[in-house]
Formats: C-alpha cells, sequence, structure tokens
C-alpha cells in the first residue's frame, strides 16, 4: 500500500518538473533571440545620402529618408539633421530618419525667357527649386524649344510653383510655291521671307535658273527653298 501511494505522488511530481523545465527552456531560448547588441549612433549632418548610408551600415543601421526641407547652409542633397542625436545608443537593425537639404530658399525668380527648357531647369535646380508646370505654344517670334514667358515674373518673390511657356515656333501655314524662275535673286528672297520660306542659293548670277521645290508644289512657311543661279537680265 505505501509503495502504491509512493508511486502515486511521483506522476505529479515528474509532470511539475517536466513543466518546470520547458519555462526555463522558453525563457533562455526567449532571452537569446529577443537580444540585440546597441551601437552608436553615427553623426549625418552634411553628409550625402551615399556617405550616411555607409556611415549606418558599419554600425549595423539602416538610413530612411524622412522628408526634405529649405536650409541656407547645408548644400542641396545633403543631410540637415536625424532624428535620433549622434552619439545616443540604440538597438541595431534600426532605421535613422533623415531630413535632407533643398539648399537655400531663394525670395525671387531668375530671368529664364530665351532659356531652352534644359537651361531653365539647370538654372533653378542650383537654387533648390523646379519647374512645376510646362505649357507649349506657337511663337512667331521666339526659336522652338525656347521659354517664351514665365510666372512668376523675373525677381518676383516665389509664392507657387514656377509655370514656363515654351515655344513650338511659328504656326504652320500651307502654300502653293510661286515660280520664280526667271526673277531677280531679291525678288525671289523678299516673296520667300513674306511665305516665311527661308532660301539657299548658288551660282555666279542674280538671276534665277531653277527652283526646288518646283512650282506649284506644296510647302510650309517653315520649308526651306533652293534656288540655282545664272548670269543675265530678268527678260533673257
Amino acid at each position: 500500500m505505501q509503495k502504491q501511494m509512493s508511486n502515486f505522488l511521483k506522476v505529479p511530481l515528474f509532470f511539475a518538473l517536466f513543466i518546470l523545465l520547458g519555462l526555463s527552456f522558453g525563457f533562455i531560448t526567449f532571452k537569446i533571440l529577443s537580444f540585440s547588441r546597441t551601437v552608436e549612433v553615427p553623426s549625418l549632418t552634411d553628409l550625402t545620402m551615399l556617405e550616411a548610408n555607409e556611415a549606418l551600415s558599419k554600425t549595423g543601421l539602416y538610413l530612411k529618408i524622412e522628408g526634405e526641407d529649405f536650409d541656407p547652409s547645408i548644400q542641396t542633397g545633403h543631410i540637415i539633421r536625424q532624428d535620433v542625436p549622434p552619439g545616443n545608443k540604440v538597438k541595431e537593425k534600426r532605421s535613422i530618419k533623415v531630413i535632407v537639404s533643398k539648399g537655400p530658399r531663394i525670395s525671387s525668380v531668375p530671368q529664364l525667357v530665351h532659356e531652352t527648357l534644359a537651361d531653365a531647369e539647370s538654372l533653378l535646380m542650383q537654387k533648390g527649386i523646379s519647374i512645376g508646370k510646362v505649357i507649349y505654344v506657337h511663337d512667331e517670334s521666339v526659336e522652338k524649344g525656347k521659354i517664351v514667358a514665365q510666372k512668376p515674373e523675373p525677381h518676383e518673390r516665389l509664392s507657387e510653383n514656377i509655370t514656363v511657356l515654351v515655344s513650338l515656333g511659328p504656326h504652320e501655314l500651307i502654300y502653293f510655291c510661286p515660280d520664280f524662275i526667271n526673277k531677280s535673286i531679291e525678288d525671289a528672297q523678299e516673296i520667300a521671307e513674306k511665305m516665311g520660306l527661308s532660301v539657299e542659293s548658288k551660282g555666279p548670277g542674280n538671276i534665277v535658273s531653277s527652283q526646288k521645290p518646283k512650282p506649284g508644289t506644296l510647302v510650309k512657311n517653315t520649308d526651306k527653298l533652293y534656288l540655282e543661279l545664272k548670269e543675265g537680265t530678268i527678260n533673257d
């Protein structure tokens, strides 16, 4: 009877010991898995994105761009500030958030009219701003691809996105090509200029002997007229 009682008490004892060992093992495992070494956060101020990423990688940290802001003293594309001050201790594999400089805030807009769109964008980029809207329009006086107008106007305060009008050149007009043969080069150039045609001539004289395009051919005001010249008079 006493032996049976002893065996009966052993069962819950072993069961309790098994639970205790399981809990201890789980606690130790959790501690091992949750353990992460702490590292010191480096200073990222005035570094480029590449330089900051390299500095953080060495300590097991990651870079995260939180936003951009104007700064008169920090070059465009360099870091202004970070969310965790340098020298603080954090667990590795954490992201450090940074604000990137857009350069100094300009108070007025430079002259962009008659610049190409590419040149205007490059000029504004140096000042930390960009073109917000581009509108293409035909213009009789401004060369194709160059800026006709801008808003805000030059030297006005910048209070909105910059909008520029870019020239598509003059409207295309279609004509029947006149007959220039046996006309003087002066008369031919005068007629061609009124039609918007450019003229290229060659030959020793001042009288048109042949032309390209031929008379009656459809031409546009942006086309070029090629004239062969000869010696002689208009009545020849």
